[in-house]
């Protein structure tokens, strides 16, 4: 493999792994829920501390978030959220 090849498989790859871990609120059917996770629970990029999928470390934090079904964060019990529901945003 030349080296423009290799430069271009690298830039590549960085790509799909940035549009993974950026996924859109609502995909699929499914919605980010902010302050429902348990501790290593979360589906991805939980904020400072943390990289990807498992790496919370508290139940409910605030800046992890699970992918649920669209419609029900707002009705999931959250102690951590200030109104005691899960978020559409991190808190």
């Amino acid at each position: 493999m030349n080296k423009s090849t290799a430069s271009l498989a690298l830039a590549l790859t960085t790509a799909v792994s940035l549009s993974a871990a950026t996924l859109p609120a609502h995909a699929g059917g499914k919605e980010k829920c902010y302050g429902v996770a348990l501790a290593g629970q979360n589906d991805c990029a939980a904020g400072p501390g943390t990289s990807c999928a498992g790496t919370s470390k508290t139940d409910y934090q605030g800046n992890a978030w699970k992918l649920v079904p669209e419609g029900t964060c707002m009705d999931m019990k959250s102690p951590t959220s200030p109104t005691g529901h899960g978020q559409l945003k991190a808190f």
